[in-house]
Order: structure tokens, then sequence, then C-alpha cells
């Protein structure tokens, strides 16, 4: 699943490690925590540095606890098994976990054959790492943000081991972190870009630990695609559910009704338009879904400050 390369430099019994086969008794938390159950980034990141990678600790049970910063496992080989909120999730090689700040999480005890890395990131890392590639906004993209960034304790699995990109990415990040790699900084927040827009499409493989949470996520793709003409009805076919009880689902999670974001799509697709095209104003308004093109010019110069001319002017 993963370069053999790699493997190797994985595979190795850990200082820590060696001291739990030798009957240490348990975790050390002085290497993790404080006095409470919360791994803290500081212990583990060096100073200022915003991300981190190291090899998932074997042969023990883990025992519950939150992070101040968001992790994501990536499973190279084997697997593991993990309790989060509650819940028992399996991780087989090539998907990848991503835990949002203060989700509860437990890790039964990984064989000298299961491996898998843990990826220590902080949130400003998202921040520096999605305007460094020029990407936009969109609501699915705000949503698995805010569900990784934001404090409500949740977590996203994706289904990634047969998606090639995605397996290339996750080695290239792994490659830089764990060997002197110049310009390292730079190619990490490239490539984690890259990694988190390969998952942001195929969020059909995702889940979230929650049906109501995955109906949301698969009406935020539909958008995605179906902007210019899809509806809340055709949206609530495809993912099997009463229309109603979806809208009251998508207000809920992204505080914004369905109409709402679908206007943000269309804007944040003819904003892209602007900057990248030489397409009359008229016919980007008619692109994204807009025949009325006085109501486009109105809702743009709403949401960005300025009309469409003087935004492509400026940009």
């Amino acid at each position: 699943m993963i370069s053999e390369e790699i493997l190797q430099k994985l595979m190795p019994v850990t200082e820590e490690e060696a001291q739990i086969l030798q009957g240490s008794g348990g975790i050390d938390r002085s290497l993790y925590m404080g006095s409470r159950d919360v791994i803290e980034g500081h212990r583990l990141l060096k100073p200022g540095k915003l991300l981190a990678v190291r090899p998932h600790t074997r042969f023990i049970d883990f025992p519950e606890h939150t992070h101040d910063y968001v992790e994501m496992v990536y499973m190279c080989r084997g697997q593991t098994t993990h309790v989060i909120n509650g819940k028992e999730v399996i991780l087989h090689a090539g998907e990848l976990l991503l835990l949002g700040q203060n989700t509860r999480q437990q890790i039964h005890r990984a064989g000298q054959q299961d491996i898998a890395v843990n990826f220590i990131i902080r949130p400003e890392f998202f921040e520096q790492t999605l305007p460094y590639l020029g990407t936009d906004e969109t609501p699915l993209r705000s949503f698995l943000m805010d569900s990784l960034c934001g404090n409500h304790g949740r977590y996203l699995l994706f289904n990634a081991a047969d998606i090639l990109p995605v397996r290339n990415l996750v080695e290239n990040l792994l490659w830089t972190l764990i060997t002197d790699t110049h310009c390292k900084q730079g190619i990490n927040a490239m490539t984690m870009g890259l990694l988190f827009l390969q998952l942001t499409n195929h969020a059909h493989r995702l889940q979230t630990g929650s049906a109501e949470e995955d109906a949301v996520v698969q009406t935020l793709r539909y958008i995605e695609s179906n902007y210019r003409t899809g509806s809340l009805t055709d949206a609530a076919a495809i993912v099997h559910c009463d229309p109603a009880w979806l809208s009251r689902r998508i207000k809920t999670r992204t505080g914004k009704n369905y109409t709402d974001l679908v206007q943000e799509k269309r804007l944040s697709q003819a904003a892209w338009l602007l900057r990248h095209t030489d397409h009359r104003v008229a016919d980007i308004a008619v692109s994204v879904g807009y025949e009325n093109i006085s109501y486009f010019h109105r809702i743009f110069a709403a949401r960005f400050g300025c009309t469409p001319k003087h935004y492509r002017d400026c940009k």
C-alpha cells in the first residue's frame, strides 16, 4: 500500500515501545499530556511548527483522550481499532481518519505489523494551506474545515485505499516529514492543500459516524456539481430522505438553508471565472445559473463589496 522504503523507516521499535515491551506498565503520560486527558500539541511539535508526524505507538491500549489540535491518522499496513465518541471504528490499510479538536478517542493495542502514522496539525496550518493554493471557499469545503477546526468533537473517515492521488500525496507528506527535505514547509503546505482538495473531490468516500451528517455532506457534494440547476428535492432523492427533513438538517448543521448554499457556490464559481477567464460578465452570470443579470450584479456586490467588473480589475 505504501512504499517499502518508507515502511522500513516506520517499522523499527521506538524507545517508547521498547519500554512498553519491557513492562513499563502503561503510556508515559508526560510525553503527551498534563493533568487532563488532553494530548497537547506543544509536546509533539517543535517550537514554531504547525505540522509533525510520528508513528502510532504499538503494543498497548491508548486510554481515552482528546486533542488540542487536528489529528490525521493514516494506516500504512494492517489495521487499528479506535473508539471514537463511543463508537468503534476500524481503520484499514490505505484509510485516513481525521479527528477534530475535542473528539474523544480510545485506541486498542496494535501489533508489530500494524503500522500507522499520526499527523499532528495545528488548525492554523489549514489557514495557510488553502490560500496558498488559491482555492475558493465552497459550502462543502467550509463544512469539512469547520468539522476539523471547530470545537465540535467530530471525525471524518475517508476510504481512500484505491485512490492513487491520495496515496501518493500522503506518501509525499510522510517522506518530507521523516527525511531532511529542503524547503519542507512550502512542500508540506502545497501537499496538504492538494490532499485536502482530493479528499473534497472524493466526498462520496467520506463517513462521519452520523447518518444525518453523512446526508448533509452528500447534499453539499451534490451542490458542488449541480449548483446551476439542482434542487433540494433532487438532492433529497439522492440521499433517500424527505426534503423537509433534509432542509432542517442542513440549516441546523450549516446555519444556512439550501438556497443560501447554492448561491454561495454560484458566487464562488463566478468569482473564479472573473479572475481566471476573460468571459463577459453577463456570460459568467448565465453560466453559474443567473438569467437575471441585474440580480446577479446586486447579489455579487453584496457578497464581495464591489461590482463584478471592479472585482476582475482588482484581482
